[in-house]
């Protein structure tokens, strides 16, 4: 190895320069957690010698750092020599070393520096001070004596002033002085000093530095530090440093001006709110909320809820005024809104026609308004509500409504008695008083509404008005013949006689009653009949109680919300606006409301929406609410499922009240063996989403005056859905009726032909057993249906197989004699059981 080493070489070895700059990486701390990666140099002086001298030693010149621009140098004395290393061969590590040593020198150099310029430039402040303070001394003393010699007797007013003044408004008062020289002098100017803007005092060296370390530190070069610190190092104030000054700033202000008055607020409250949502509405800190609680004995957090009473509690005792809401508020009260007399004006009366089926109620209206509907009902009854609008030969108005006389339309009829101002009570002359008839009567009383008696039919034969006027006695109802005061009229709707007498009597009557409305107003009115046609949408008929219903004005009826599109009268006429006790067809419903809601006009959309889904709300609560459990109720629920069939069904029909009925005559149909479930009810025609309904719970689908659309057709045919089309109501609930009864199969009848009593058992054959009876009563038939009793206690229930007396195969056996018998599907036969045989009976099913 030495050899190889030692081996001479003919080439040269390549001529250049020892590199003089070494570099490093230095990381800094600073505030708020940053850090900064630097890169430092080393200089080394480079010494050229003459060949064959020893090689110099590199002397390290500064520190410099290579991201950073240099500044512009400053004067300073020439660099020193540095020490000579104690090697050349120092590694990379003590390099570094060396370098941190320098910055730390450096930054202990600068921060020295800085100390002893703070100090020196305190200590001129001061002695400024001192020297300002010593001459304004001296110029208000040398003022005074001026004054005191020019103006004895105005000398102690004069001083005053004159010392008051600051030391730049001393100057002024030098020349205003002699001005005073007479009583009549103006008072001396006085103005605020400027403070002159100081000039940055020239650094100058430092003597410890400059005696005593590297003077090439304080010269103007490059260093770490002045790339990196171009405030010299000066560290500013952080946010949080600026926000606590400013709030000191700001509690200092409120405690100079004194502690301000607290202010009371209304609180609003409702019914539950959370303590913290209390606080900002008191504008009052949470925890003082808290802590009162604390005291009251109940504790709670900011996210508790707490019921209105302790919230009053809390309000009052922080000096505020409680105002208690609720969710009702949102609704509207109707009873609270009353209109004042004086803007009252005159309406038509609303007359209601009531009574039982096929008494001529429609043709009586019918003879009334010149028209024919009764010959486009089905089933020549009414079911519908109706309402129109007659005008009399007198020019006069009156709003009539056609009830149905059905039994089923109960609802209806209340309704339409709950919303008039005269029932007037149609009685048949050869039919009398009717179920629905009485009914009638019992709605009038008890909406407490005048009656007027019209007795048609008049003209039949056999009509016999005065059995119906004594048989009205019974109800409490004495006509004025009788000397009551309850009218009535013999009438006749098909030869249309005593219409006029009719109509005599309901203008008497509305005239006592003084029927008034204000029509300046928002409307007010009550849905008659809803449905849902196909071409208009949900369409309602509404009759107007009080104000003017417009186009365009937006509503609330009932859960439903809109805006009114269109007006249609009963002729069929649109309409721009609609009166007092006027019915109409309002076009622009959300969905169909319920017959009896009331329609209310608000004065915007957001208004009549928030209305909306406060009631539809409410309503959801209803239907979904569930009764108190009990353990009785329990056992009766778990029994219902157990042993009561449900019967399904999907109702359609044209009109809500019509489905409505229709929903409360198939509840009736219901027994405690078979159940009518409706799965959906509604207004309009057969949907998609019903036949999908009726598909997956296999219930028919009853359409009333409505018909499924192409596509529900076509899922009904895949699906095998079971339609139902009726127009009369009672064929609906006849065929509904029978369905129920097929339901439940025919009704088995058992009864009891003979008894015996079982002496012996004998063998039959190899398995069977015969069974030696004595006929106690009645007669033991072969084929006849078995019970063996033992100790009172069925063992089997089976038929007689085989019946024999002696050896001979008989057909029956009478009470008093003996027999053997073989039981089919039983052994179990023990000397002393009993046999009860009887026959079974399958008769069809009625509801």
């Amino acid at each position: 190895m030495s050899d190889e080493q030692d081996k001479p070489t003919l080439t040269r070895k390549p001529l250049g320069l020892k590199r003089t700059v070494e570099a490093g990486q230095v990381q800094q701390q600073f505030s708020h957690g940053r850090r900064n990666t630097v890169v430092v140099e080393v200089k080394r002086r480079r010494v050229l010698g003459r060949p064959g001298d020893p090689a110099p030693e590199p002397v390290a010149e500064e520190v410099e750092a290579a991201p950073a621009p240099a500044p512009a140098p400053a004067p300073a004395p020439a660099p020193k020599p540095a020490a000579p290393r104690a090697s050349e061969n120092d590694s990379l590590m003590s390099r570094q070393e060396r370098q941190a040593q320098l910055l730390r020198e450096a930054e202990e150099a600068r921060m020295t520096s800085q100390e002893e310029t703070r100090r020196r430039e305190e200590a001129a402040r001061a002695r400024a001070v001192e020297d300002e303070k010593q001459r304004v001394e001296a110029r208000v003393e040398q003022a005074a004596a001026k004054v005191a010699e020019t103006a004895p007797a105005a000398a102690p007013a004069a001083a005053e002033p004159v010392a008051a003044e600051t030391p730049a408004a001393a100057a002024p008062q030098e020349t205003a002085a002699p001005r005073s020289t007479t009583s009549a002098a103006p008072a001396p100017r006085r103005f605020t000093p400027i403070e002159a803007p100081k000039r940055p005092e020239p650094k100058r060296p430092d003597p410890k530095v400059s005696r005593g370390g590297d003077s090439r530190r304080q010269s103007g070069k490059l260093t770490v530090t002045r790339a990196l610190n171009d405030d010299e190092g000066a560290r500013a104030r952080s946010l949080a440093a600026l926000k606590r000054a400013r709030e000191k700033e700001k509690r200092s202000h409120t405690a100079a001006s004194g502690p301000r008055e607290k202010q009371v607020r209304e609180v609003v409250v409702p019914e539950s709110i959370t303590v913290q949502d209390l606080a900002n509405r008191m504008a009052e800190k949470t925890g003082d909320l808290i802590k009162a609680l604390f005291k009251m004995g109940s504790p709670s957090a900011s996210t508790d809820t707490i019921d209105q009473d302790t919230a009053e509690l809390l309000v009052t005792e922080f000096g505020h005024e409680i105002k208690r809401v609720s969710q009702s508020d949102i609704d509207i009260r109707h009873d609270e809104d009353v209109d004042d007399a004086e803007h009252l004006k005159s309406r038509a009366p609303v007359v209601t026609i009531m009574g039982h089926v096929d008494h001529g109620k429609t043709s009586l209206l019918d003879a009334l308004r010149g028209a024919n509907v009764q010959a486009g009902e089905a089933g020549g009854i009414t079911q519908h509500i109706g309402a129109y609008q007659v005008t009399t030969p007198d020019g006069s108005l009156v709003t009539f409504l056609d009830t149905p006389g059905h039994e089923a339309f109960t609802e209806m009829r209340q309704r339409g008695a709950n919303v008039t101002d005269i029932v007037i009570l149609v009685v048949a002359a050869d039919d009398g008083l009717k179920p629905q008839s009485i009914e009638a009567i019992h709605h009038a009383k008890a909406a407490g509404v005048p009656i007027i008696v019209a007795i048609n039919k008049i003209d039949k034969e056999g009509a016999n008005a005065q059995r119906v006027r004594e048989r009205l006695l019974e109800h409490e109802l004495v006509v004025e013949e009788m000397g009551g005061d309850v009218q009535n009229i013999e009438v006749s709707a098909l030869k249309k006689t005593g219409l006029d007498k009719l109509l005599d009597a309901i203008a008497v009557q509305a005239e006592i009653m003084e029927l008034k409305a204000n029509p300046d107003r928002a409307a007010e009115g009550t849905v008659v009949e809803a449905k849902l046609d196909k071409g208009r949408g949900p369409v309602a008929t509404i009759l107007v109680r009080r104000g003017t219903l417009k186009v365009g004005d937006i509503f609330v009826c009932g859960a439903e919300s809109g805006r009114v599109r269109a007006l249609v009268n009963d002729q069929g006429q649109q309409i721009k606006t609609a009166g007092p006790s006027m019915p109409v067809e309002v076009l622009g419903l959300g969905g169909v409301p319920m017959a009896g809601d009331t329609l209310t006009v608000v004065e915007n959309e957001a208004r009549a929406r928030e209305v909306a889904a406060y009631r539809h709300g409410e309503a959801l609560k209803k239907r979904t609410v569930q009764a108190p459990v009990s353990l009785e109720g329990m056992f009766e629920a778990l029994a219902d499922k157990a042993n009561v069939i449900q019967f399904p069904v999907v109702i359609k029909g044209d009109v809500q009240g019509s489905v409505e009925a229709i929903v409360n005559a198939l509840n009736k149909l219901s027994t405690d063996e078979i159940r009518v479930r409706v799965l959906q009810s509604g207004a309009g025609a057969i949907t998609e989403s019903d036949v999908t309904l009726a598909a997956a719970t296999k219930a028919p689908i009853i359409g009333f005056n409505v018909r499924p659309n192409a596509k529900a057709r076509d899922i009904a045919k895949r699906e095998k859905v079971r339609f139902m089309y009726h127009d009369v109501i009672y064929h609906l609930t006849d065929e509904i009726r029978k369905e129920m009864a097929g339901e439940l199969g025919p009704e088995r009848i058992e009864t009891v032909v003979g008894r015996a009593e079982v002496k012996d058992v004998f063998p039959a054959g190899k398995r069977d057993k015969a069974a030696g009876l004595l006929v106690l009563e009645g007669v033991i038939r072969k084929g006849l249906h078995a019970r063996l009793t033992r100790d009172d206690v069925i063992v089997s229930a089976t038929t007689i197989a085989s019946l024999r007396r002696f050896k001979d195969d008989v057909a029956e056996v009478r009470a008093g004699l003996e027999c053997g018998v073989v039981l089919s599907d039983t052994n179990d036969i023990k000397a002393g059981d009993n046999l009860e045989v009887f026959e079974v009976e399958l008769r069809e099913r009625t509801l």
